[in-house]
């Protein structure tokens, strides 16, 4: 948890499959698939602050440049992966 705040998170049932572009709802999501991702779609389509994005892979996916995504990674199925939003990059971090 965030000191100071009072944390809760939403998840997405079921998974979403790995595609292209990818456009969470909530703070958790699993992902399913071996597609690659280039693009996820910005929080608030952009308006609102950086955000964070929690994903459980159930499929080995990759993500790669060329969309908003900063480096390029591989889902480990099992192992959480973070994604970090940046406002001011307009791109997506990932924690590994």
């Amino acid at each position: 948890m965030f000191q100071g705040t009072q944390t809760k998170l939403a998840e997405t049932y079921p998974a979403i499959a790995s595609a292209a572009s990818i456009n969470p709802k909530t703070d958790i999501i699993s992902i399913s698939g071996t597609a690659e991702i280039t693009t996820i779609v910005k929080p608030n389509n952009g308006l609102g602050a950086s955000s964070i994005l929690f994903i459980i892979p159930t499929g080995a996916f990759t993500t790669a440049l060329g969309g908003n995504i900063a480096l390029a990674s591989t889902g480990v199925v099992g192992k959480l992966l973070i994604m970090v939003y940046s406002r001011a990059n307009d791109k997506w971090y990932p924690s590994y």
